[in-house]
């Protein structure tokens, strides 16, 4: 049956590459099984997976049956033992003859770990593995559902009152992880205007609000850039250089658009180009900013990279704040390590006694480093092998950085940009502080007048945020870079880091405002030889502009 032979690809993926079991099975991949049963068998099997690969070792299954792959046999006796209604199979299919006929030993073998565990029945191990809120490493942490209300569309107090209408106010974001969606609890955020949580199991894809763009399913953190950026601040167009799918761009047209902006700038519309080099992430974003009603406000530019812009073009002329939210590491997207975190394959016996796998092998050696990295679609994303792996996340760190300095340096050599929003959904200096203090130490920013921008000078909500960035991360990069100096205590006060799974409920994050003064702006101020060097470099492009942004989870029933 396919079910089984393609839940066992989708592992073959998993351990291979990286990335969430999710991103594999709702990717392009056109799949004979249906995608929400799917996405049930294998996410459910991988939960048990550090379980039942024990079974399967002890029971000897693997060396009797050599047809059977360690994906298939997790699968299958996943099934055959745990799931309410058995195997998807019928009796005389080869797969189920090949795993019921072992079905009392490894009832023996399961029972046997039960024990050793220490759990006295099956319902008592199956709710340790289903686990607890909190628990991130595990991979079972309850993430709360983050909704922004699309302003285009509606109000918060309106949503409220129809959509919400029934669900119970909470001003502890505890409750919202640690509740049932039956509960039916939402809570109204206090840092970013027109934004609810709700318990992850509500189900708000089935709501008509969604379906007609009212409500947008965006991660709290992934609300930080728009919403730095202020586009109040400037009066100018905006550029979302690395826009798709979507998410980022709808909200800051709801933000150019609410009242407070529309009275800085009324004698012109604002216009927010929005770049996206792939084609297909460029339809997805088309069809984002369609549903948002944003389609007025927003010009997609599809398959156009960032990188080979021209600051000097006359279209982009009025353009006066950028938001950069390029490719990174993805580490600290909850969900996005799930595979790598959970999934355990059971060894293979040879005749020299009990073999781990060289696959699994290799991934419990690499997990330590493999646990922070994602897939997406750059061309540096590459999978770690064993031994390498720490080599393998180092290259990628330092080529992603170098990288988003570029994007961050081309974006500060447009002349009238006054503010830039840096972000990454990364947990690693290299690609948050360390990229924004050189930036500050670059020609372009030197001699351009860029600042950071302070935390007195943010916007309420995001002044009011009280994780801030490493010094430590900010002064190494000033001990290696003795030509210029910043002020690392008061960068790393101006960077703004959310933590992954910690009790805020956000995925981890990075993002940090850069702004000009009006002299500097207004005073043409030249790059130097070096600088102009530094601007010719980055039109030659790069592959590495478009990654994953798997907070995104709109155009489906997938949930």
């Amino acid at each position: 049956m396919s079910l089984y032979h393609e839940a066992a690809e989708v592992f073959a993926v998993a351990s291979k590459d990286g990335g969430s079991i999710k991103s594999i099975v709702f990717s392009k991949k056109k799949w004979k099984s249906d995608g929400r049963t799917l996405f049930a068998l294998t996410t459910e099997t991988a939960k048990w997976s550090d379980v039942l690969s024990k079974v399967i070792e002890n029971s000897g299954v693997l060396k009797v049956e050599k047809q059977l792959s360690p994906q298939l046999a997790l699968l299958l006796v996943h099934d055959l033992l745990l799931a309410p209604r058995g195997l998807a199979l019928t009796p005389k299919h080869g797969l189920a003859a090949s795993i019921t006929k072992h079905k009392a030993r490894l009832s023996a073998e399961l029972t046997k770990e039960r024990l050793r565990r220490g759990f006295a029945s099956i319902d008592a191990l199956r709710s340790h593995v289903n686990g607890s809120a909190g628990d991130v490493r595990s991979g079972l942490y309850r993430h709360p559902r983050w909704i922004r209300i699309n302003t285009l569309r509606t109000s918060l107090a309106a949503q409220l009152e129809t959509t919400f209408a029934s669900f119970k106010p909470t001003s502890a974001m505890t409750d919202i992880m640690t509740c049932s969606p039956a509960d039916k609890l939402v809570h109204t955020d206090q840092h970013v205007p027109n934004l609810l949580a709700v318990p992850p199991g509500v189900d708000i894809t089935s709501h008509q609000a969604y379906k007609d763009g009212k409500l947008i399913i965006q991660d709290k953190a992934s609300c930080f850039p728009a919403y730095l950026l202020d586009p109040s601040s400037t009066v100018g167009d905006i550029i979302d250089a690395c826009a798709a799918p979507g998410n980022k761009t709808t909200h800051l047209a709801a933000l150019t658009s609410s009242g407070a902006d529309q009275q800085t700038s009324p004698s012109r519309k604002r216009k927010i180009f929005a770049c996206e080099r792939d084609a297909e992430r460029s339809k997805t974003l088309s069809k984002m900013v369609r549903l948002a009603g944003a389609d007025s406000v927003v010009q997609v530019r599809t398959r156009q990279d960032f990188l080979k812009v021209s600051p000097q073009a006359a279209e982009f002329a009025n353009v006066t704040a950028i938001l950069l939210d390029p490719s990174c590491s993805g580490s600290g997207i909850v969900g996005r390590d799930e595979a790598v975190l959970n999934l355990h394959l059971p060894a293979v016996d040879t005749e020299n006694g009990t073999k781990t796998t060289h696959r699994k092998r290799k991934h419990e050696m690499a997990e330590a480093e493999t646990k922070q990295l994602a897939t997406d679609d750059t061309s540096e994303n590459v999978p770690l092998e064993g031994e390498a792996a720490g080599t393998k996340l180092q290259d990628r760190l330092a080529a992603l950085s170098s990288f988003q300095l570029r994007l961050l340096e081309h974006a500060m050599t447009f002349h009238a940009v006054a503010r830039i929003a840096y972000s990454t959904c990364s947990l690693h200096d290299e690609e948050n502080e360390q990229v924004v203090a050189k930036a500050l130490l670059s020609d372009v920013a030197v001699e351009r007048g860029w600042k950071i921008l302070r935390r007195e000078q943010q916007v309420d909500g995001m002044q009011a945020w009280s994780k801030r960035g490493r010094v430590e991360a900010v002064a190494a990069v000033m001990n290696a870079d003795t030509t210029e100096e910043i002020d690392a205590d008061v960068v790393a006060e101006a960077c703004i880091r959310c933590e992954k799974g910690g009790e805020d409920g956000t995925m981890g994050f990075f993002v940090a405002g850069f702004m000009r003064d009006v002299e500097a702006r207004n005073g043409g101020v030249q790059p130097s030889k070096k600088g102009a060097a530094v601007s010719a470099t980055l039109h030659n492009g790069t592959d590495l502009q478009n990654g994953d942004e798997e907070e995104w989870e709109g155009f489906s029933d997938q949930e």
